[in-house]
């Protein structure tokens, strides 16, 4: 049994994910909250949650504020947001902040389906016009969003900050590329902080969009 909780101040919207889990996860279990305090609690009392889903909006929320209250209280538990927000500064910010995907309340039964499935295994999920968006910048966006990473940059990685580089590229969150890279979390979050600083981008998400056309492969051999 599979734990998914959602924290959203509609009654009747609880009810609607709480039917496209049902629907599509059948053996989850469904946790519901109607503001932070509320959410904070349920995450409390039950740390193995595997979904945290949150809205930007709702009391206690502050913003984005919040995002960083219920990472400090909750640090392993992957947190989602789910809202009708729509600037796309906010929704890449709430990755930066520490969620792992955004699923707007605008989206089909489906779409919020294979946004909770994306974010069940861990990978990162943005709806997909804000991805068009970011693959398409302009010159005049370069700086914020670079199209692509510069060679040296990546050169100036160690061995192990490209292993942790390749594993974020997969969707992987800090807590599975420890597992996998058999390190610390603690290890990995420095490892991802030095990664972002040496790449010249402001947050993971600018990261992972920029490591689609790399070879890692390459890369990894000059360290054989």
């Amino acid at each position: 049994m599979h734990t998914v909780s959602i924290a959203d101040d509609h009654p009747l919207f609880r009810e609607a994910i709480k039917s496209i889990v049902a629907e599509h996860y059948p053996d989850y279990r469904f946790l519901e909250a109607s503001n932070l305090d509320e959410a904070m609690q349920l995450v409390d009392k039950n740390p193995e949650t595997d979904l945290m889903l949150l809205d930007l909006n709702m009391p206690g929320m502050n913003g984005l504020t919040g995002i960083v209250e219920m990472r400090n209280a909750a640090p392993d538990v992957p947190l989602g947001i789910i809202s009708a927000e729509q600037d796309k500064n906010v929704v890449l910010k709430t990755i930066s902040y520490g969620s792992i995907g955004f699923i707007a309340k605008s989206s089909s039964r489906d779409t919020i389906a294979m946004a909770i499935r994306h974010m069940l295994n861990g990978q990162i999920y943005l709806p997909a016009d804000i991805m068009r968006d970011d693959l398409s910048q302009k010159d005049s966006d370069k700086k914020k969003q670079p199209a692509a990473l510069d060679l040296e940059n990546l050169d100036s990685l160690t061995r192990k900050q490209l292993q942790v580089f390749e594993q974020m590229a997969k969707g992987g969150s800090n807590k599975q590329i420890s597992a996998e890279l058999n390190i610390a979390e603690t290890t990995v979050k420095a490892h991802v902080s030095a990664i972002l600083q040496k790449l010249k981008v402001t947050n993971r998400i600018q990261a992972v969009l920029c490591a689609s056309s790399i070879d890692f492969d390459q890369y990894q051999r000059k360290f054989r």
